[in-house]
């Protein structure tokens, strides 16, 4: 057992961490806050800037820390005593400590990242919670409740007015009416006597929204949203509402940007969440709220658990093999596993570092409900005998580099998790011709989307789109994306010779960043009824002029409304 020369103390170095985990969560929540200013302000370039300066605040401070305990542990080494003894006493220190789960995470990255995540040890690291997991919320405390009386308007009217904004309502009035018009026929079917939102508002993008709940009979209660946007006068109005728990499951989407929302009550807000969707895991939750890192720790145990529970193998994922990535599931979870390969056969031109270059700023994009959120792990342990031969040989074959196989173990380097999805060409494969055409539609408007985002997918084959269960179409193959602004589109030069017509290549100049959207269909639109599909609705995209008038909204500022819900759940606006 080796012992650690350390001017730190085990009561000091837990004090230390947690003084830094403080300090990180304070920058956090002190960028989280500013949130509705920048909604009041339509400060739409602000509002990605903070997405990713908050995402960045925790890596900071842990790479702060790191070095400077690195120091004072005077080169640090895995003692035992000393990091049991600190964790012991770090554990006292949380008891009633308001992000204490979080805090944990924290501890566990540092430790981490001193010892280059060797040592995984419940002695160490809290591999679970010392605490009950059991997520509990104080209705009294983060909820604002409103009976329902005669007069539905009027308890719309309390909760909508109980949000202090400092800009107007345009016409609150007719809000109320259509609101209502919604809730009513809700409201008597179940006997709804209350109805309850989340005294904090959340914030994404362009929009503010409450969440909460209808209270009916017999602790029945349906999920209720209200999305408010600020319009070009500066003044509000409910754009949509939502009272379908797939509807708020797709606001809270897995390939949406993270919300901003009081992080003082995080996990009383968590704890109501999971009671609105009780089907989603709780590291996706964890995660809608900005908190990845934790939710990285929740999505292990979860791992943990479903490896408890399950004796299936993992195996390679279907659909056709990637040429950067290899990747694989555990059939009985909705994960996949995607590895770098150690080589990439041509046309790729890409290197290691370009690819976690791309993933990392996928990250910290808004996401537009269109990308796969991942969650990226260095040493992630497996057990051996839950590999299927035709898996390991394949990792052996493609990314060698990556593997540390021991008699009971495979340990992979580095990896990326996402939630699993059906490829889109395996889904188009089997759908019938209402399904092709719902799918071929959201594929299109996934890719209007990403671009509305400044974001061009670079490789558009269907396989590199999946299908949700919500029957969303999702791009999840980054390395080739690239920003708009990045991007030359070009007509295809008309042959003037008879050279230049039967040429197999190109006969005029292409550069790196040249795209031509009227070869998309050549590679795309294979088959007759998808392509009579994607021709009937999204024509433009195969036109450069589409795609320069983009260009041009960006250059001017203008960033393009990407609602998180479906179209006929937006309420008519009254016409002035």
């Amino acid at each position: 057992m080796n012992t650690s020369s350390s001017t730190l103390s085990p009561p000091l170095l837990a004090m230390s961490i947690l003084k830094g985990f403080e300090k990180s969560y304070r920058q956090f929540c002190k960028i989280t806050q500013q949130s509705k200013n920048r909604f009041e302000q339509q400060d739409w370039a602000g509002v990605q800037l903070a997405a990713k300066q908050r995402l960045n605040t925790y890596e900071s401070m842990i790479s702060e820390l790191s070095v400077r305990l690195y120091y004072q542990l005077d080169t640090p080494t895995i003692s035992t005593n000393l990091w049991r003894d600190t964790k012991a006493f770090y554990s006292k220190l949380l008891v009633e400590h308001p992000q204490a789960s979080q805090a944990e995470t924290f501890f566990n990255s540092i430790f981490s990242r001193l010892f280059r995540r060797q040592g995984i040890n419940p002695q160490h690291l809290y591999i679970h919670s010392q605490f009950n997991n059991k997520l509990t919320f104080n209705e009294d405390e983060l909820c604002k409740t409103v009976a329902i009386g005669g007069i539905v308007s009027t308890s719309i009217g309390q909760l909508l007015s109980s949000v202090k904004f400092t800009i107007p309502w345009g016409d609150i009035e007719h809000d109320i009416s259509q609101i209502r018009q919604h809730l009513t026929p809700l409201i008597k079917q179940y006997c709804c006597r209350h109805i309850q939102v989340i005294k904090h508002v959340f914030y994404r993008n362009k929009g503010a929204y409450l969440i909460g709940r209808l209270k009916g009979k017999n602790n029945h209660s349906i999920p209720i949203v209200f999305a408010i946007l600020n319009d070009e006068s500066g003044k509000l109005y409910v754009d949509a509402l939502l009272t379908r728990r797939d509807d708020l499951s797709i606001l809270f989407g897995f390939a949406r940007a993270y919300f901003m929302v009081n992080g003082e009550h995080t996990s009383q807000i968590m704890a109501y969440l999971h009671q609105l969707m009780p089907s989603k895991p709780i590291y996706e939750l964890w995660s809608a709220l900005g908190l990845v890192k934790h939710s990285k720790t929740e999505f292990y145990r979860e791992y943990l658990h479903t490896l408890a529970q399950s004796h299936d193998h993992f195996e390679i994922a279907q659909g056709i093999k990637g040429m950067v990535m290899t990747v694989f599931t555990l059939p009985s979870s909705d994960i996949v596993f995607k590895v770098i390969k150690d080589e990439f056969a041509p046309p790729k031109n890409v290197t290691h570092d370009t690819v976690k270059a791309k993933y990392k700023l996928v990250k910290e994009h808004d996401r537009v409900g269109r990308m796969a959120d991942t969650q990226e792990f260095s040493n992630f342990h497996f057990p051996r005998h839950r590999f299927s031969t035709a898996l390991l040989d394949e990792l052996k074959q493609v990314a060698p580099s990556q593997l540390i196989v021991t008699d009971d173990e495979i340990i992979i380097k580095h990896l990326y998790t996402e939630r699993r999805m059906i490829p889109l060409n395996l889904f188009l494969r089997q759908a019938n011709p209402t399904q092709v055409e719902n799918a071929i539609d959201e594929y299109g408007n996934a890719i209007k989307q990403l671009a509305a985002a400044n974001i061009f997918p670079g490789d558009m084959l269907f396989k590199n789109f999946g299908v949700t269960r919500h029957g969303r179409v999702i791009f999840y193959d980054y390395d080739e994306i690239w920003y708009m602004h990045q991007c030359n589109f070009r007509e295809i030069p008309k042959a003037t010779t008879y050279e230049q017509m039967i040429a197999n290549e190109p006969w005029y100049s292409v550069g790196p960043f040249d795209i031509f959207p009227q070869e998309f269909s050549h590679f795309m639109l294979g088959q007759p009824q998808v392509k009579r599909c994607f021709l009937k609705l999204h024509p433009q995209l195969l036109t450069p002029q589409y795609w320069h008038q983009l260009q041009i909204n960006f250059n001017e500022g203008k960033y393009a409304d990407v609602y998180p819900y479906r179209k006929h759940l937006r309420l008519p606006r009254k016409i002035l």
